[in-house]
């Protein structure tokens, strides 16, 4: 992995949030990566419910002040940064006043989604992407984990398909237990219809639950990796059926090495 550019996006990462499947692994998978001598880059939302203060975020005005359209509606782009103690990396923060003010990460103090998170993961796709061109950094491999992400590999294959930063790289995408009960905004299709897309990129969000969400990331990704061993059986199932390289779930202690072998023999390997 010595040089390679991993780009990780996440919609939880510790030690900003706490610890999870996600969090966990979406920061130990960096961690290994840049102890390889890879070069890497963190993004996940700025949730209001991270201590800025405490973590150290500050804005980077040179990347900040975009508006990026979600629905007909200009809204605008703020990035934060920070640095992981002791592990001399850094993580940015996609952030808007808002999809992400509120003192919550998906859903409220009852359990209940927010009506707007189909829009925030929109928004969230939208501003890795925007953010990553302005920073003019070309990844090998770009690793979502999280159904909040599980919107980027669609936006990148499709709305962002012609960009040449990206014309290379592999996107994996990390399949979790960590799911969510009824459906997204059933306007979902739509909003993402309004930015070009074509009927057959979002077959699956006519019901935008857990599992349909999953499978337009795992279509519009070049490998799958099984971050949890109870994953729905549905989703299991079409992980099975797909042609592209996935690798089975791994216990913590065999992690770093699985990791890398996938990356190096199959991922990258990939033409």
């Amino acid at each position: 992995m010595k040089d390679k550019r991993v780009l990780y996006v996440s919609s939880e990462v510790i030690p900003y949030l706490p610890e999870t499947d996600i969090s966990s692994t979406s920061f130990e998978a960096a961690k290994m990566v840049n102890n390889l001598g890879g070069q890497i880059r963190i993004f996940m939302p700025r949730f209001g419910n991270i201590n800025e203060r405490r973590h150290q975020l500050h804005e980077v005005i040179r990347l900040s002040g975009m508006n990026l359209v979600i629905n007909d509606l200009d809204m605008p782009l703020i990035i934060k940064v920070a640095s992981i103690p002791k592990e001399r990396m850094q993580v940015y923060f996609i952030d808007n006043e808002d999809y992400f003010k509120r003192k919550a990460t998906l859903t409220d103090e009852d359990g209940n989604l927010f009506p707007d998170n189909d829009e925030r993961a929109i928004f969230f796709a939208k501003g890795v992407i925007e953010t990553v061109k302005k920073l003019n950094w070309s990844p090998d491999i770009i690793h979502v984990h999280g159904w909040l992400s599980s919107l980027l590999p669609l936006y990148l294959r499709n709305y962002y398909g012609n960009e040449p930063l990206f014309r290379d790289a592999k996107i994996v995408t990390s399949v979790y237990n960590q799911s969510f009960d009824g459906t997204l905004d059933e306007e979902l299709r739509e909003k993402i219809l309004f930015d070009g897309f074509e009927n057959a990129n979002v077959k699956h969000l006519k019901t935008p639950n857990f599992v349909n969400i999953l499978k337009t990331a795992v279509d519009n990704s070049d490998a799958v990796v099984m971050g949890g061993d109870n994953v729905p059986e549905e989703l299991q199932d079409y992980v099975k059926k797909i042609n592209k390289p996935v690798l089975p779930f791994t216990e913590k202690e065999n992690f770093s090495h699985a990791y890398q072998e996938f990356y190096d023999t199959k991922v990258l390997s990939e033409s």
